[in-house]
């Protein structure tokens, strides 16, 4: 499980973020919709919320296996 968790959903997890972010810089540098972007906005902190409740939970279970 620990493997699973730190090698595969955190990476994961940033990644969704890291693509979110990415997909919200593009639409804004090509002057698109101001609705896209808070949209893209919101997405990105919901994800970032998600990454940081994984990376806890990894955290957390790689401190109960010692």
């Amino acid at each position: 499980m620990i493997i699973f968790l730190s090698q595969v959903l955190v990476p994961f997890a940033v990644a969704s973020v890291a693509a979110v972010l990415l997909m919200g810089l593009t639409n804004m540098l090509r002057g698109g919709s101001p609705n896209r972007s808070q949209n893209l906005m919101q997405m990105r902190v919901f994800l970032q919320f998600i990454a940081i409740v994984i990376t806890m939970a990894t955290i957390w279970v790689m401190g109960g296996q010692q």
